[in-house]
């Protein structure tokens, strides 16, 4: 087989690993974690303190759905780095925007697109502190989050081991199901429809969830359960097993979108956007863990040579496989 030629074929993932291995070829001792898995890179600022910082970028054709609005448009765009700040159990702290526009865009719609990024920053407790706008053929928006943390609260994708039990916030599978329905004209309730535009970053109950202590690993879910689990499990040389009957669903894709159960199971595991925490926990420290937000436990960590599976009701086991939502495709 020919090695890749282009990023196409390399695929999202071999790609960062290509360029982290190239950036983090230079020490940086104020920067503990740079280029590399993890959500966001971790800066040393204080005895006590990191901060965290990311950077994600959007565009009209490929992460905006032509329904949503300006306001909505903007409130994705800090949202989705937001949610990264969230999965390293960090306080976020300010966002900032660079937006590539056409000459010819109404005033109006860059004023609502300002509105949505200004209101999801103060829903996370912060605000826009800067940015740059430039002309651009497609509307592209490229974010930035910075965050605080305490060194001894911060959460990164290491750590998970065999016996403990993996968890997530809110529901699976729900944007994917509001964008399946889009695509096809079905009409869905308000409540499905706004998982898609107008994710909500779990950065309360990621800062609950930190200062517990009973967190091991942390990630978000916006590029899919099933890659995110994959991510989990080579970086720290586990398996997962995943029960079918714990996935939280919301009861409108089955009400509205589908009925069927390998569609659902598609849903929950196979299609990116919740932007809802998936971790694992110590099982001695699940009620600490309760106590912070509410979690559903879908499943268990295994030794690596059982892989990665899904328990479906029957009582058969199926491979979770490698494969979710990928900027580039493969």
């Amino acid at each position: 087989m020919n090695d890749p030629t282009s990023v196409s074929e390399l695929g999202e993932r071999p790609l960062i690993s290509r360029l982290s291995a190239v950036f983090g070829s230079v020490p940086n001792p104020d920067v503990p974690l740079g280029a590399g898995p993890d959500d966001c890179a971790v800066v040393d600022i204080s005895e006590n303190e990191y901060m965290v910082i990311t950077t994600d970028m959007l565009h009209r054709k490929t992460d905006f759905p032509l329904c949503m609005t300006p306001w909505q448009i903007g409130w994705m765009s800090a949202a989705v780095n937001f949610s990264d700040v969230a999965s390293m159990g960090a306080r976020p702290i300010g966002f900032l925007s660079a937006m590539g526009i056409s000459k010819d865009t109404d005033l109006s719609f860059v004023d609502e697109i300002s509105r949505g990024m200004n209101d999801c920053a103060k829903f996370c407790g912060t605000s826009v502190i800067g940015g740059d706008i430039d002309t651009h053929a497609e509307l592209t928006i490229t974010g930035t989050a910075l965050g605080k943390v305490s060194k001894s609260e911060l959460l990164t994708r290491r750590g998970a081991k065999p016996g403990d039990l993996v968890c997530v916030t809110g529901f699976t599978g729900s944007a994917g199901a509001a964008l399946y329905a889009l695509e096809n004209d079905i009409d869905i309730p308000a409540s499905l429809l706004n998982t898609l535009l107008e994710p909500v970053p779990r950065v309360n109950e990621a800062q609950k969830l930190s200062r517990t202590g009973a967190v091991t690993s942390m990630m978000d879910t916006s590029d899919g359960l099933a890659m995110s689990l994959h991510d989990l499990a080579d970086l720290n040389n586990v398996g997962f097993i995943i029960d079918e009957n714990s996935l939280p669903m919301q009861e409108e894709i089955i009400s509205h979108v589908t009925s069927g159960r390998s569609e659902l199971t598609d849903f929950a595991l196979y299609t990116g956007g919740d932007f809802e925490l998936l971790f694992t926990v110590s099982p001695n420290m699940l009620e600490v863990a309760q106590s912070a937000c509410y979690l559903n436990v879908i499943g268990n960590v295994v030794d690596r040579e059982l892989g990665t599976t899904f328990r479906c009701h029957n009582g058969k086991n199926l491979t979770i496989y490698r494969k979710g939502y990928l900027q580039l495709g493969n």
